[in-house]
């Protein structure tokens, strides 16, 4: 580590300190107070990454870093860990995960860095004796993970031991059976059941998005964005005529979300 960086660390750690010390707010947070606001922190920074913006991602990633550093005082204050012990953990995990780096694992594509890396978080599944605990291999996929992150995980474990489709291309026909089956549960009326069938599409193709290296989060956030710029466009265009969307026809309003594609 350079000069800067361990005193811009020692700085921050020192900065901590003082905060707990003497500022009412810091004094009386918990590591529980604080979940809200470190997911809160999590997705400013997953938006300034689909922002492409270096500045503001380094800004939130110094807002991630005092959180850990925050838990981790909070941590050493109940003698439950400090950020010496966070700091070794996830060093000796890294060491022992990448053993195609730090011993003597082949492993040349990231392909089979990732069959290792779950090998070897099956191994830790086991007693000083060797035997196995009974542990999930999908055990590791955290429960409060959002719906659609979640189902990219579970298909990328479940993957690793062999469970997937044996051509890629199979997949749409999953894909297909599944739009089909909401189709009928959506005409017979079966709300119960087609919530159902619209959570087996949903994981049909978030399953296909990991199979093609796509990010489906991130492919739905960018329509989400589009769909934003151009209804954006289309409001403005109304107000430019002296008209709100909201008096509009549907087909003048389609005429609108057309030119808005255009631009």
């Amino acid at each position: 580590m350079d000069k800067r960086t361990a005193d811009a660390m020692a700085r921050l750690l020192d900065i901590m300190d003082t905060l707990r010390e003497k500022c009412p707010w810091d004094r009386e947070q918990t590591i529980e107070s604080l979940r809200k606001n470190t997911i809160e922190e999590t997705y400013e920074l997953a938006g300034a990454i689909d922002e492409g913006d270096m500045r503001h991602i380094r800004e939130e990633l110094g807002d991630l870093l005092l959180h850990i550093v925050f838990y981790s005082k909070i941590g050493s204050e109940q003698g439950a860990f400090t950020l010496a012990d966070v700091a070794e953990g996830i060093s000796d995990k890294l060491v022992y995960r990448h053993p195609h780096v730090f011993a003597d694992v082949h492993a040349e594509t990231p392909e089979e860095v990732k069959h290792n890396w779950e090998a070897l978080k099956q191994r830790e599944g086991r007693n000083a004796d060797g035997e196995k605990r009974r542990r999930s291999v999908l055990a590791g996929v955290p429960v409060g993970l959002p719906a659609m992150v979640k189902a990219f995980r579970v298909g990328e474990k479940a993957a690793a031991v062999g469970f997937d489709w044996e051509r890629r291309e199979d997949v749409w026909d999953k894909v297909r059976e599944e739009a089909a089956e909401l189709s009928t549960e959506i005409k017979a009326g079966n709300r119960e059941r087609a919530t159902d069938e619209l959570g087996d599409l949903f994981f049909a193709l978030i399953n296909a998005a990991r199979l093609y290296g796509i990010d489906p989060e991130a492919a739905l956030e960018r329509t989400n964005r589009k769909f934003i710029a151009r209804f954006g466009y289309m409001e403005q265009r109304a107000e430019t005529a002296g008209r709100e969307l909201s008096g509009m026809t549907l087909a003048e309003m389609e005429s609108l979300w057309q030119d808005s594609k255009k631009q």
